[in-house]
């Protein structure tokens, strides 16, 4: 089992939670999302600020069966996966 912390900006919670729903996940408590071999904890963080700009901020502590760990982290990184200019 690994466990791995990452800090996302710019993407909702909700989103978040309705991607890790479509890997497979369910919601089983609050910004708790659970799937087979691995679970996903959200928690809301002080919004990012550069000058009057502010950016909201989503940490995700990912707790992944060392077997499913990189074909979860490949699909989840697909889907939030933003192009810019």
């Amino acid at each position: 089992m690994q466990t791995l912390v990452r800090e996302l900006r710019g993407i909702p919670c909700f989103l978040l939670e309705e991607y890790l729903q479509e890997l497979g996940g369910v919601l089983t408590g609050e910004n708790i999302v659970r799937g087979e071999g691995w679970i996903v904890t959200l928690e809301h963080m002080e919004p990012y600020r550069l000058g009057s700009l502010e950016v909201g901020q989503t940490r995700l502590t990912m707790e992944l069966d060392d077997p499913i760990a990189k074909d979860f982290l490949e699909h989840f990184g697909m889907k939030i996966l933003r192009a810019g200019a």
